[in-house]
């Protein structure tokens, strides 16, 4: 099977009449002025030099907020000091030489994953062009073992060496992911693939925990704080520019080649791993392996819906917790909702499969990041409640502009614009969110909380990405977008108007 990497008609496409005149009514629809192979020639130049310029922009004004940042610390008094204190702890922490390969095997596993996930969408759009439920399908054998394998990893990786666990994780998933692509060499079926993309992130979910639990065998007690946050940050900017250039790259070398890139990027965060010289080993005894036989079936037998029915009794006390679940729940909903529809939208509206989308999906993280920063130092000012929704609100405005502006005028800057400014609104979201949490939730509870969220959110989002993947094919992706937009800023605007009063409850409560 040849896996196409560009938005054009397979050879097998143009035996079909019905695929032919499909194609034709979607560059009818969203490309109204493609005429002729020079002039999709040169606006594909010009729409790369749009893009390089761009990211030029984006990068110049990153550098500048750093720079005015250092003038600020020359002038500020007591800022520079703790501006060049940050500065020299960073660099500390980077000296050491664990922690490092720990934060280089980082950057090239996640790097890996967004790989997969462009080149899954690429793998769908030769199997199934245009197709979201085919999407949604795929994209939920990488959620679906948050349920399965989610609340048993953590029993294994408390007990294990750390630093193997994770180089076998990433190394299995280097080997599994070379499979792919032969999958495709021997025309194995798509079922195998699913299988082998479920097994991907059944074990990446062993090396999440892994990671966490291994930066303080790594670090003195007093760099804790600054390596997590190094380690976050780093996370946060390897995602958001790792879709950008996994998606030119998956573009350019199409799905096989993004599989065979994926393969390599876990094979060297692996190799990195096992160079960290301190051997971090769970200890177990012989008479403790029965124990932890229970201990995980105890665990399998609890389940997802045994978790959640752990902390029905918690949450129904605590009304701010319940609100924040009702309110994750409707934002990863809304999230699931469009996930699927607005990648197949952004395909035959900009006419690439993975490039355009990579490249948004970063001018996207970048606006998570920078609205992030900007709440947390503003956000004290504002409640959250009146956050949560208003912002709410204006994401489902955005996301109806997004839709509009782009079918009217289908130029990656006009996109990439409103998907920064999308990513700005949402993050707040997030943040009031958690930041009710911690201040709603006792210290003891609080872990089973936020393991309750999880399990919410992922639930949330594949429910509403498998209903949305059927209800675009009826209405179309453009209708579908403008009327989920629609419905989340009604649902924003209900929820402001009404903050008032849950606040005022809230606050009575604690008196």
């Amino acid at each position: 099977m040849n896996l196409e990497h560009s938005v054009r008609p397979r050879p097998e496409e143009k035996q079909s009449g019905d695929s032919v005149r499909g194609r034709q009514l979607v560059e009818q629809r969203f490309r109204p002025s493609l005429r002729s192979g020079s002039l999709e020639g040169s606006r594909d130049i010009s729409r790369d030099k749009s893009q390089v310029a761009l990211i030029k922009i984006l990068c110049a004004g990153v550098a500048q907020l750093v720079e005015q940042g250092f003038r600020k610390a020359q002038v500020g008094g007591s800022i520079p000091l703790a501006s060049f204190k940050t500065m020299s702890r960073f660099r500390e922490i980077i000296r050491n030489k664990n922690f490092s390969l720990l934060w280089m095997s980082q950057v090239a596993s996640q790097f890996g994953d967004r790989i997969i996930q462009m080149a899954l969408i690429a793998l769908v759009y030769s199997v199934a062009p245009g197709s979201t439920f085919q999407l949604a399908k795929v994209i939920s054998f990488t959620i679906i073992p948050v349920f399965v394998i989610g609340p048993v990893a953590g029993v294994y990786v408390d007990r294990w060496d750390r630093r193997k666990t994770m180089v076998i994780s990433d190394g299995l998933k280097s080997i599994l992911m070379l499979s792919v692509p032969l999958m495709f060499i021997s025309r194995a079926s798509m079922v195998s693939i699913y299988v082998v993309i479920f097994l991907v992130f059944c074990i990446g979910r062993f090396y999440v925990p892994a990671k966490l639990s291994i930066i303080p065998d790594l670090v003195p007690g007093k760099q804790l704080l600054i390596a997590n946050s190094l380690a976050n940050m780093t996370g946060m900017v390897a995602a958001a520019f790792g879709f950008g250039l996994g998606g030119i790259l998956v573009d350019a070398w199409g799905a096989k080649g993004g599989f065979y890139l994926a393969s390599v990027s876990f094979f060297v965060a692996a190799t990195t791993i096992i160079f960290i010289g301190t051997k971090i080993v769970g200890h177990i005894k012989k008479e403790e392996i029965l124990e932890l036989g229970k201990e995980v079936i105890e665990v399998i037998k609890k389940s997802v819906i045994a978790e959640i029915k752990d902390g029905v009794a918690y949450l129904i006390k605590q009304k701010e917790i319940s609100f924040i679940i009702k309110v994750l729940f409707l934002l990863w909903s809304a999230l699931g909702s469009i996930y699927v529809v607005a990648v197949i939208f952004i395909q035959h509206a900009l006419g690439t499969v993975t490039k355009d989308l990579g490249l948004l999906i970063m001018f996207l993280g970048v606006g998570l990041f920078i609205g992030s920063l900007v709440y947390g130092r503003l956000g004290h000012r504002v409640s959250h409640f009146k956050v949560i929704f208003s912002c709410l609100a204006f994401s489902g405005v955005v996301l109806s502009f997004f839709v509009v502006a782009l079918t009217a005028y289908p130029n990656f800057i006009v996109a990439a614009t409103i998907a920064f400014i999308f990513g700005m609104i949402v993050s707040p979201i997030m943040a009031a969110a958690n930041t009710l949490v911690h201040e709603a939730a006792s210290s003891q509870m609080r872990g089973k909380v936020f393991s309750s969220l999880e399990i919410v959110m992922h639930f949330a989002f594949l429910l509403f990405m498998l209903i949305s993947s059927k209800l675009a094919d009826l209405v179309g992706e453009f209708w579908f977008l403008i009327y989920t937009g629609l419905i989340i800023t009604i649902v924003g605007l209900f929820g402001y108007i009404r903050y008032g009063v849950m606040e005022i409850s809230v606050n009575n409560d604690k008196a």
